[in-house]
């Protein structure tokens, strides 16, 4: 039975300076759909849903919850009671409990990554021809999660199997295992990507740009505003993924991935793309080398039943670099 998993829906980050953070991402191009003195609703230029990054003011910087969206209420039941028959822990959240969203259940996935699944959230005005509320990098809609965990295969196999995630891209070490795989459900090269490493963290959330000047905009208005140390690594180009980049450090130290230029893989007979971690193309197709905060740095997650952080621990896979970055 299929899952009906759409595609990434949201991300809710906790900050420590709602005001500081709320500016920052205005800089960058996003929406507020709507705020208060302890939250801020951002979306995407094209986006026609209430939110797709939600900011909540707490004492420390972590990740809430990834969220899924799927087809209907019945599928979110369906999901719901697979999960349960397997031993997994939900925890429904009513419609209401949370703004602008409808019914929702929360898991903690194998890895330990928190995991939210829901059908409806309000809708709100696309704002794709409103050229003029363009600034600065014109962010149109949510793409991707990217996380570190320490069994990258574990992951795979029940992202695939359980939940019908197809791979696009995935990256082997040099006896075979997977050292990274790039998945989804829309048809383009992911909706979520594991990576070995320390975990479980997220290491960023990925947003989609109309094409590459917007990127370059975005470098120019982050600079002109005082932002030029939260540009971390880019602009360049991945060769896995084909995507051209720009990665940021939020004022908390949250990842963002601005975003353009992968490739359709609706196709039944599309073959996931094989890369060696050594390969020089894979991470740099071309661009600078990342920095050693893009390896070791990423944020912490919470337990969904408790609101505590989840402890990480050390990837199954020996911790490296791809030999061509060191």
């Amino acid at each position: 039975m299929d899952s009906n998993i759409i595609r990434c829906g949201r991300a809710v980050l906790h900050v420590t300076d709602l005001e500081r953070s709320k500016d920052f991402y205005e800089a960058l191009g996003f929406v507020i759909t709507e705020e208060d003195s302890e939250n801020v609703y951002l979306r995407g230029l094209e986006e026609h849903n209430h939110h797709s990054l939600l900011l909540k003011k707490r004492e420390e910087p972590v990740v809430e919850v990834m969220s899924y969206k799927v087809y209907s209420n019945e599928n979110l039941d369906e999901l719901a009671s697979r999960f349960e028959n397997e031993g997994t822990n939900v925890k429904w959240l009513e419609e209401g409990s949370q703004h602008a969203l409808g019914r929702a259940f929360r898991i903690q996935d194998p890895q330990g990554l928190p995991v939210e699944f829901y059908a409806e959230m309000d809708s709100v005005d696309r704002l794709l021809q409103r050229y003029d509320l363009y600034r600065g990098a014109k962010v149109q809609r949510i793409d991707h999660f990217n996380c570190a965990v320490t069994d990258v295969q574990h992951n795979y196999d029940y992202y695939i199997n359980k939940l019908g995630f197809a791979c696009s891209e995935y990256t082997v070490d040099d006896q075979e295992r997977i050292w990274a795989a790039w998945l989804h459900r829309k048809p383009s090269v992911h909706d979520v990507a594991f990576m070995n490493g320390v975990g479980p963290r997220l290491h960023h959330v990925g947003f989609w740009l109309k094409d590459p000047m917007s990127l370059i905009d975005g470098c120019d208005v982050l600079a002109s505003m005082g932002y030029t140390k939260n540009i971390e690594r880019g602009p360049g180009r991945h060769g896995l993924s084909n995507a051209f980049f720009l990665y940021l450090r939020d004022p908390d130290g949250h990842r963002i991935e601005l975003y353009n230029g992968d490739y359709l893989t609706s196709d039944p007979d599309f073959k996931p793309i094989k890369w060696d971690l050594n390969d020089p193309l894979r991470q740099t197709f071309w661009g600078h080398e990342a920095p050693d905060s893009w390896f070791d740095e990423a944020s912490i997650v919470l337990d969904v039943h408790t609101g505590k952080p989840i402890e990480t621990g050390e990837p199954k896979l020996k911790k490296t670099k791809p030999q061509f970055m060191i």
